[in-house]
């Protein structure tokens, strides 16, 4: 005999495929302890699966969302992904590597942690710069043979100074408004159009650098490196920067040209330079640049702090939830501009 179905139940069977249907699949890789369950706890309406590099093109094949550093290879393996979520800041290294172009052209959504980096590396880039300008290494090398050095001193005060940041995001503002305090003017270099604010003096399109380095007393680099950044801060560039300037970069080494660096230092053009990344990266023993006195080099750590890690997973996990309810997502890279 034929069992019959309570009318609400019949109904909750017929309807359970599509409820199930609705939960979307997506990857971590190489997910850190409790982190998976970290970010299945955003939502029911999420599947968060771990994957490692062995099992990633198994795992991605059915993926709604993948979060991690996606490769050519990964991309083709998917069927029906529409969600990449990225942990940093440069996306670069996804980008801009052969075979990049299927995913570069897809409709594929990919977030990053842009701006919410700003602050704990723009803290780092004025401490590059104070380190420079005010010869603390002269001091850190007296300590060392516990020599209370009093010899005429050099150091010069920022206030009055111009800084010119290539690259005005989540950086380079973060960057503007410290300079600001410390009395500074302030020129940004710019594709997109910036709203006009009390701390930035002007922001001048990337065609007019050249117009705008000659006025600075130091440059910070804070942009990505894309097809139209890579290098742009070139030999030329050096040359035309003032006698006794500083030189900071925190973004990306790929922005700006090594050997130009080295030769202005090595002109003694430059009174100083901090760089937290280089190209190439790390940067080899017995390059040229760890022989000078007045530079100091940091192993591109300026996106690390006590809370960079909380706001970077707040980004991701924020995008969950909203990649689970179908909402628009935040900090969206525009792929073919690189950022």
């Amino acid at each position: 005999m034929r069992k019959i179905l309570p009318p609400l139940l019949t109904a909750l069977s017929l309807f359970s495929p599509q409820l199930s249907a609705q939960v979307k699949k997506i990857v971590l890789l190489s997910p850190g302890p409790g982190q998976v369950q970290d970010f299945q706890s955003v939502s029911p309406k999420v599947k968060v699966v771990g994957a490692t590099p062995a099992t990633v093109l198994t795992e991605i094949a059915d993926a709604d969302g993948f979060i991690g550093v996606i490769t050519p290879q990964m991309y083709s393996a998917s069927k029906r992904l529409k969600w990449v979520g990225v942990m940093s800041a440069g996306v670069e290294n996804i980008l801009q590597v052969p075979g990049a172009e299927p995913f570069k052209n897809s409709d594929v959504v990919m977030t990053n942690n842009k701006v919410v980096q700003g602050i704990e590396i723009a803290d780092h880039a004025m401490a590059l710069l104070l380190y420079t300008s005010r010869r603390l290494n002269e001091y850190g090398a007296a300590k060392q043979n516990e020599d209370w050095l009093r010899t005429p001193f050099k150091g010069i005060e920022l206030r009055g100074k111009t800084a010119l940041i290539i690259g005005m995001g989540g950086i380079g503002t973060n960057i503007a408004l410290r300079c600001w305090a410390f009395g500074m003017h302030v020129i940004g270099v710019d594709p997109e159009e910036k709203p006009i604010v009390s701390y930035i003096d002007r922001v001048v399109k990337p065609d007019q650098l050249d117009e705008v380095v000659p006025l600075a007393d130091a440059v910070f680099i804070s942009a990505p490196d894309t097809d139209k950044s890579h290098k742009m801060f070139g030999a030329k560039e050096f040359e035309l920067m003032k006698q006794h300037s500083y030189f900071v970069a925190v973004s990306r080494g790929g922005v700006y040209d090594m050997n130009g660096l080295v030769k202005a230092l090595d002109s003694q053009k430059l009174d100083g330079a901090g760089v937290d990344v280089t190209d190439p990266e790390p940067l080899p023993k017995g390059h040229p640049l760890w022989s000078f006195k007045n530079v100091m080099i940091t192993p591109h750590i300026a996106g690390r702090s006590d809370l960079d890690n909380a706001r970077m997973l707040g980004t991701i996990k924020d995008n969950i939830r909203r990649f689970a309810d179908g909402l628009p997502m935040v900090n969206v890279v525009d792929k073919k501009k690189g950022y």
